[in-house]
């Protein structure tokens, strides 16, 4: 598999994790799950160590002010993705890789399923150990050396202590069943209707509803951003 990644030649030292996570909350991001391919296996990757960059509550101010939001271009918050993650792995010594740009598409999923951090719900999202389903992966860094990363909070899928599910019983058009498929169509026409402006100004119903999303510190005005380039209108 060819992957979209940024390598920085010549640089043979790692950070320390706590060394990682500064760095990324410098830039507006949250390492949302770290793992040591060799000890995890995983697509693409051997050795070394992996860390995930997702948005947290400094990101949205950040984005805003930066010129990909300002210039008018298409995709600014993966233009701005690449510039600041890309800077960031070579701040740090490691490769930048991105969940966009394919096909193919670097493993993202296959990525954060393996930290441990990451689960799948019963509606066929990922939900996260503490962002629940507001999940918007930026980036992912490897390092070539293996260097100490928290263990993952919990031993299994928040999923299986949440006996309401509100992940399948809040879509409006029942768009997500249990165990999937996702109707892709039927929640498309319903953002197209006046009763789906809730979605769209606030985001899915069902990602809302997950009682981890609830503290997950996400700006609503990204969460409507992320929607419009998920449905224009």
């Amino acid at each position: 598999m060819n992957l979209t990644a940024t390598p920085v030649p010549g640089r043979d030292a790692s950070p320390s994790f706590s060394d990682a996570e500064a760095a990324a909350a410098d830039a507006g991001l949250i390492i949302q799950g770290a793992l040591h391919p060799a000890r995890q296996p995983v697509q693409a990757l051997e050795g070394g160590t992996l860390i995930l960059l997702g948005t947290g509550p400094a990101f949205w101010p950040l984005f805003t002010s930066s010129p990909e939001y300002r210039d008018g271009a298409p995709d600014p918050v993966d233009r701005w993705s690449q510039r600041v993650a890309g800077a960031l792995a070579e701040r740090l010594g490691g490769t930048a890789y991105f969940p966009f740009g394919g096909p193919p598409y670097t493993p993202f999923i296959n990525w954060a399923l393996a930290s441990g951090r990451f689960f799948t719900s019963p509606s066929q999202m990922l939900v996260h150990d503490s962002a629940g389903m507001m999940i918007s992966l930026r980036g992912a860094i490897h390092f070539k050396q293996e260097f100490d990363i928290p263990p993952p909070p919990l031993a299994k899928s928040p999923c299986r202590s949440c006996p309401s599910r509100p992940c399948l019983s809040a879509c409006p058009v029942s768009a997500l069943a249990d165990g999937g498929p996702y109707d892709l169509a039927v929640c498309h026409g319903y953002l197209d209707t006046r009763a789906g402006a809730g979605c769209m100004s606030g985001g899915c119903l069902a990602r809302r509803a997950c009682p981890l999303s609830r503290t997950a510190g996400r700006d609503p005005e990204q969460t409507a951003h992320h929607m419009r380039h998920f449905h224009p209108q």
